[in-house]
């Protein structure tokens, strides 16, 4: 069941993640995600095998307790956005802050919850599949919006650290991009401690949720 919760909140927060992109990218004037039929959050034209799958089924076999995944990205053509380099910084954030709001209705749900288990003779299943489900909303869409600032492409914390570089310099940064993920993974096995720079902020932001619960208990 716990596997199963995992799975079905990773999906729907990278979808609802790449959604703000394509969403954020189509405001800036591009139209290319809309023409794909990617503004939409059907699940099944951004689920990435690898990514949306077998990634988050071995980190839950691998007990480390680390979560996270990827949806297939969306296609954007920054040439349309009315403004370049404000426009591309908008639609890379855009993925980032809708797991921060994810996060944040995940608290509010789980509060509700407590007030109204208080309140009423509700079923203890249900209960507990509700507050597993609302756990993970948070958790996973916090991993994914501090995991998405890593600058390393093709992450989205890169396109902004890459507007900063000479162009020469930015364009090799970004071709980086086609190994990045390769690059990542092995980091993160190989060096130790290398996600405190994720869990780090998650775990200071959980414990702002869990504050803001128990004020209402």
């Amino acid at each position: 069941m716990e596997a199963f919760i995992i799975i079905l909140v990773l999906i729907a927060s990278v979808v609802v993640h790449e959604v703000a992109h394509a969403w954020q990218a189509l405001r800036e004037g591009d139209r290319t995600a809309e023409q794909l039929g990617r503004i939409t959050l059907n699940p099944i034209p951004h689920l990435d095998l690898i990514g949306s799958f077998i990634v988050p089924v071995l980190l839950y076999l691998s007990g480390s307790g680390i979560f996270f995944g990827w949806a297939k990205p969306v296609p954007v053509n920054p040439a349309n956005y009315r403004e370049y380099i404000p426009g591309d910084i908008r639609v890379s954030l855009a993925g980032i802050f809708s797991n921060l709001i994810l996060a944040a209705i995940s608290t509010v749900l789980m509060t509700f919850l407590v007030l109204v288990q208080s309140a009423f003779a509700l079923s203890p299943g249900m209960v507990d599949f509700a507050f597993l489900t609302l756990e993970y909303g948070i958790m996973i869409n916090l991993v994914l919006a501090f995991f998405n600032l890593i600058p390393i492409p093709p992450l989205d914390g890169s396109h902004v650290i890459a507007h900063a570089m000479p162009d020469r310099l930015a364009q090799q940064y970004r071709h980086f991009g086609q190994y990045g993920i390769l690059a990542l993974m092995g980091i993160i096995y190989l060096v130790p401690g290398a996600l405190t720079v994720v869990f780090g902020p998650v775990y200071f932001f959980r414990e702002i949720a869990d504050w803001f619960i128990r004020l209402w208990i």
